[in-house]
């Protein structure tokens, strides 16, 4: 719930977003430092478990791929020895058998590469629905502080670009790695077999190989993180802009917003074009490298064919040979690169998933059955922060089926009350009791599912106003929901609509007014049959019409029911069994309204000051 009060919780901030601007909307803060490449990428690896039997067939169709790519240049090698003879004589036989071989070769490859990429796209797309499924579902289950602290547009990109980047590497990269392993090995075995002078003239690029790879790479991993952070950020201010795009223009701020997306965007090209600079350092400079290294075997080849220590055809293989070792070391270091931003992403996945959830049900937690709705606060005590206390020493008891009225200025607390109501954040001191039981002893499932909750800023889904209505009752029938509605007073506006209750709401309902979202939020309590039911300003945003027939449709909603109305215009409590004046965390008046104009103290100066205003 949306604490709607100008008094927003300091909450501390986790580690990993003090690098991406701290509260929403921020930016600029320094970027934390990279976790551990090795461990972040052998969690990568574990999501592999479920996909053993697959894996060792790719590994099977790796191994044919790499034998066939083992074996051609010997066999082009033997073919250069057919056509090498003396006198100009060609062996036709053995050179037409190599050929069909060849020929044969590469069909096979052909296939098998195939199905190794085919198998391999299929592997990583179910391990990354793992991921985003296990991302989802986690933050479904995060506190509510969790989202007050983190900015929406970063989370967003966490679930779509960051495992995207794992994707792509998982299906790209992983695969080449291994058949790069293998090729080596092979490889350098062939070469030893052709001749090992030869071979030790090939190793000395290796060296050179390893340093580069490990200079660069160490500069590309910190870039790369940057640059995710930096997505990140540019994401968060699109989602704010865009959402509030009304607000951007009634304060002509466009061309502040395009200056602000300017800023982020430009540090993005910033980081992401210094990430992509050095990256691309790599390949050509190993080139140069690999290239010196082909130099050193042909002229050390040379001398040895002019000694006839190795034939012309040897030294082509063997040449082969040398660029099969030496370009998946070129590959090795070029994935490796890549796989930057991969584990940047899953680094930043991570911490999510690593993210403490709300505390468990107590082991002797037992289900909210048949509630009553009766509520008692006793010293109840609370901060968003240790050192700040919101909530002093809170006591009231709400008897069921009374309505309770929580009026006071902005900031005052109210809306921390009924959070705290709904556990949608743990009591720093006290206990909250429903129904005579603390509600920390029941199972928080049970428990939110007693209330119902009508807010100021109504919130829809994209779907029919069917399943709006349904959301809290999933099992719920066509006539209930229509009798659900009958009761809110909205069925009249839904059946006058081009499709009725089919009709699709475009995104939080914006192609509907105001009022009729709000009737049809007020529906969707209806029908949850909740037994203490919340109203957080549920008027205030719309007109006087408007809101009487609001008025008259929560009659409906509250009849039999605990209520606890939260409201500014003290006009529409004026009805409420007891009114609580809420100031600085406490309550400092609480009568009918009649008995606390009486008293002439705060509550009747919050509503005369009010009724004086409507006067002018």
């Amino acid at each position: 719930m949306a604490r709607g009060e100008s008094q927003q919780p300091p909450v501390s901030m986790p580690s990993y977003l003090t690098g991406r601007g701290g509260m929403r909307g921020g930016r600029g803060a320094p970027v934390v430092k990279p976790k551990n490449f090795r461990g972040t990428f052998r969690r990568i690896l574990g999501y592999f478990a479920g996909e053993k039997p697959l894996l060792a067939v790719i590994a099977v169709f790796i191994i044919i791929d790499s034998a066939i790519g083992l074996a051609v240049p010997y066999l082009t090698g033997r073919a250069i020895d057919a056509m090498s003879g003396g006198a100009g004589h060609v062996n036709f036989g053995l050179l037409g058998t190599i050929v069909c071989v060849l020929l044969a070769a590469y069909g096979v490859d052909a296939v098998v590469v195939f199905l190794q990429s085919f198998l391999m796209a299929g592997v990583s797309q179910r391990i990354v629905r793992l991921l985003r499924s296990a991302l989802f579902e986690k933050l479904q289950r995060l506190p509510i502080a969790f989202f007050d602290s983190s900015p929406h547009g970063d989370l967003m990109s966490r679930l779509t670009n960051d495992i995207d980047n794992i994707s792509t590497t998982i299906s790209t990269s992983l695969a080449s790695l291994i058949s790069d392993v293998i090729g080596i090995l092979g490889a350098f075995i062939m070469m030893l077999v052709i001749n090992p002078l030869l071979t030790l003239a090939a190793m000395i690029t290796v060296p050179l190989v390893f340093l580069l790879s490990r200079v660069i790479t160490r500069r590309t991993h910190l870039l790369f993180k940057r640059q995710q952070a930096a997505l990140g950020r540019l994401n968060g201010h699109i989602e704010e802009t865009i959402t509030g795009i009304e607000v951007v223009r009634a304060f002509n701020h466009e061309p502040r917003a395009v200056e602000e997306f300017d800023a982020v965007n430009g540090e993005l090209r910033r980081v992401g074009l210094r990430a992509q600079i050095w990256s691309g350092f790599l390949m050509p400079l190993m080139n140069v490298i690999n290239n010196l290294g082909f130099a050193a075997v042909a002229c050390v080849g040379g001398v040895l064919a002019v000694q006839n220590v190795i034939t012309v055809g040897f030294i082509a293989s063997f040449l082969s040979y040398s660029r099969q070792f030496s370009r998946p070391l070129n590959d090795m270091a070029n994935i490796y690169n890549t796989l930057q931003t991969a584990v940047a992403g899953a680094e930043r996945v991570f911490e999510i998933l690593d993210t403490g959830a709300e505390p468990k049900d107590a082991p002797d937690a037992a289900p909210l059955v048949s509630p009553r709705g009766e509520v008692e606060f006793e010293h109840v005590g609370f901060g968003y922060r240790p050192d700040v206390e919101i909530i002093r020493d809170l006591s009231f008891t709400a008897r069921a089926g009374s309505r309770i009225a929580l009026v006071g200025p902005t900031g005052a607390g109210k809306t921390t009350i009924v959070n705290l109501l709904c556990r949608f954040y743990d009591v720093s001191s006290g206990r909250i009791l429903i129904d005579g039981g603390d509600i920390r002893g029941y199972t928080r499932s049970s428990l939110q599912s007693c209330f119902g909750i009508v807010l100021q800023d109504t919130y829809l889904f994209t779907g029919t106003i069917r399943e709006n209505i349904r959301y809290g009752r999933l099992d719920a029938t066509d006539g209930e929901v229509r009798s659900a509605a009958e009761t809110a007073d909205a069925d009249g506006f839904i059946r006058r609509l081009p499709h009725g209750y089919d009709t699709l709401l475009a995104e939080s309902g914006s192609n509907l007014s105001q009022g009729q979202r709000q009737l049809i939020a007020i529906a969707r309590a209806v029908l949850a049959k909740p037994s203490i039911l919340i109203l957080d300003e549920a008027t205030s945003s719309v007109d006087t019409r408007t809101e009487l027939r609001i008025q008259q449709a929560m009659l409906g909603l509250m009849s039999g029911r605990t209520c606890f109305i939260i409201a500014h215009r003290l006009s529409t409590i004026r009805d409420a069994d007891i009114i609580m004046v809420v100031n600085d965390g406490s309550i400092v008046e609480a009568g009918s309204h009649d008995e606390l104009l009486a008293k002439k103290g705060f509550y009747a100066h919050l509503y005369l000051s009010q009724f004086d205003n409507m006067e002018i």
